[in-house]
């Protein structure tokens, strides 16, 4: 016996109802294909067009749309003179001209970058920089790629070993960016021969080299002829991506390599240089040089073993990812001083967290005097004071010339609001002492900021002067004052209370991003 009667109308109405469903669900189907299908087509003809504008086409038949990009990929790498026009460029560099605008890339795609040493740094920072469009890359270096280059190499494979590493990364150059001018120069930089010549024209110098003395000698010349440099310092036996930093050089720390060219480059300059480095605050844990065999030692001193005098011949423990981890630094540096939106360098790393724990109770004490209380919290924690400080203000002081704070401290913007990331600047100690006696009538003595004194209990209830605390609670009106209290604006001039409010709106959309 049936479990189903199709002689119900019931059943009728089901079965219809879910056949139209069907054949429904199957017509959308189709109309969605059918109009992939026709997109692709278009597109293809839209491609075919634009080739043979450019007469490019060879009248070649397109088997597929889905195979099509890669033939026309092949075709251009295969071709020596394909041309790759101005709008192609401009597609492949689509998300380049999106954060860095028009002028930027303008900036970008003339420049001219020297890169001095095409090992694991050197390489990363060419392959980087011929994707983001710098139209012309010299690469310099004198060695070649060996079986243990491939752990940390952007571009060597098997077939590289034993071809030098500037021939190595131009081709790949070539096959990522056929706009990118690659000059291969299979040389050691040294000053004094050639060294002029292989810096002509560089909008920026890279210096990716190992060798102490020659990464001294570099510095040096580029200093004395005013040509702008950025030195990697050391990747070897590193681990830890999070302790990767930009710096001066001056204010690098746990680096060796970093302390050695410093000394020297000051002596050779004959005093301190401002050049941008990469490095890492990390101290190395179990790791050294790999010993040489003993039967190598037996044969005398081992730097005669090296294929150049002073250059080293132990190899020295390196975690692949870390010299990419360097070149990527520097190329995004590089190419947004380019671009005209430089990376500002924020206060040495050295002790961060404990910088951050000195300035939230730094802050909490100048509350304090100007409450007239004990607080014993801040609705900010160190953790924001860390973005306030690096973030937000990059360590530069609200009051111009907004210089890097060599005694950075914190104080409330608006007396009659309460602290928060909107309502907080950073400025040089002596300012903000300065600012908390005007603006929060809290004045200093001998020994530092006196305390906030009640004149009476009526005039204690009434707040007379509109301030808060740091939790928002009104305070108490003080004694009558010789001078009458300034604003934010009055104490620090109209430019920093432009920059403030700038910050302000930083801190707000970090804060409602955060929340989302």
């Amino acid at each position: 016996m049936s479990l189903i009667d199709f002689h119900s109308h019931r059943t009728q109405l089901v079965l219809t109802a879910a056949a139209t469903a069907v054949a429904t669900f199957s017509l959308v189907n189709l109309y969605h294909a059918q109009t992939r299908r026709r997109r692709r087509q278009d597109l293809e003809e839209d491609i075919h067009r634009t080739l043979a504008a450019s007469g490019t086409t060879d009248h070649l038949l397109l088997p597929s749309a889905s195979t099509f990009a890669t033939q026309k990929a092949e075709r251009i790498e295969d071709s020596d003179n394909a041309p790759y026009d101005d709008e192609l460029v401009r597609e492949q560099l689509a998300r380049n001209y999106a954060f860095l605008g028009e002028e930027g890339m303008q900036k970008v795609r003339r420049a001219s970058v020297v890169i001095v040493g095409a090992g694991g740094v050197g390489s990363w920072a060419a392959v980087m920089l011929a994707r983001s469009g710098v139209s012309s890359i010299r690469l310099i270096d004198f060695d070649y790629v060996t079986l243990s280059s491939l752990n940390r190499h952007a571009t060597a494979t098997l077939s590289d070993v034993g071809t030098p590493k500037v021939e190595c990364v131009a081709r790949a150059v070539s096959r990522i960016a056929r706009f990118v001018r690659v000059d291969p120069r299979i040389e050691l930089w040294r000053e004094g021969e050639n060294g002029a010549e292989l810096l002509e024209g560089a909008d920026w110098v890279i210096d990716a080299i190992d060798n102490i003395q020659t990464k001294v000698d570099l510095l040096k010349y580029c200093v004395q002829h005013n040509i702008k440099v950025f030195s990697s310092m050391g990747a070897g036996a590193k681990a830890d991506p999070t302790r990767v930093q930009i710096a001066d050089i001056s204010a690098t720390h746990y680096d060796p390599l970093a302390r050695s060219v410093r000394l020297r480059l000051r002596a050779a300059l004959n005093g301190p240089a401002e050049i941008p480095v990469v490095y890492s605050t990390e101290v190395p844990g179990d790791v050294s040089l790999l010993p040489l065999p003993e039967d190598e030692f037996q044969k005398g001193n081992v730097h005669e073993l090296s294929a150049l005098q002073d250059f080293r011949v132990r190899i020295l423990p390196v975690l692949g990812p870390l010299p990419a981890i360097f070149g990527l630094h520097i190329t995004s540096y590089i190419l947004c001083a380019i671009a005209g939106k430089p990376l500002e360098r924020p206060l040495p790393v050295s002790n961060r967290k404990k910088l951050y724990e000195r300035l939230w109770k730094d802050l909490l004490v100048r509350e304090e005097r100007i409450a007239g209380h004990t607080l014993g919290a801040l609705p900010l924690s160190s953790a924001d004071i860390g973005l306030l400080l690096d973030d937000f203000s990059v360590g530069r002081a609200v009051r111009p010339p907004h210089a890097v704070c060599a005694r950075p401290a914190l104080v409330r913007w608006d007396p009659r609001a309460p602290l928060s990331l909107e309502n907080c600047v950073v400025g040089e100690v002596r300012d903000v002492d300065a600012a908390v006696e005007a603006v929060f009538g809290v004045a200093r003595t001998a020994k530092g900021v006196s305390g906030v004194e009640v004149r009476s209990e009526e005039a204690a209830e009434d707040g007379g002067d509109g301030l808060v605390d740091a939790q928002g609670e009104v305070i108490a009106r003080r004694r009558a004052r010789e001078k009458p209290l300034k604003s934010s604006e009055e104490v620090w001039g109209v430019e920093a209370a432009a920059l403030a409010q700038k910050r302000f709106a930083q801190a707000k959309r970090w804060r409602e991003w955060a929340l989302q």
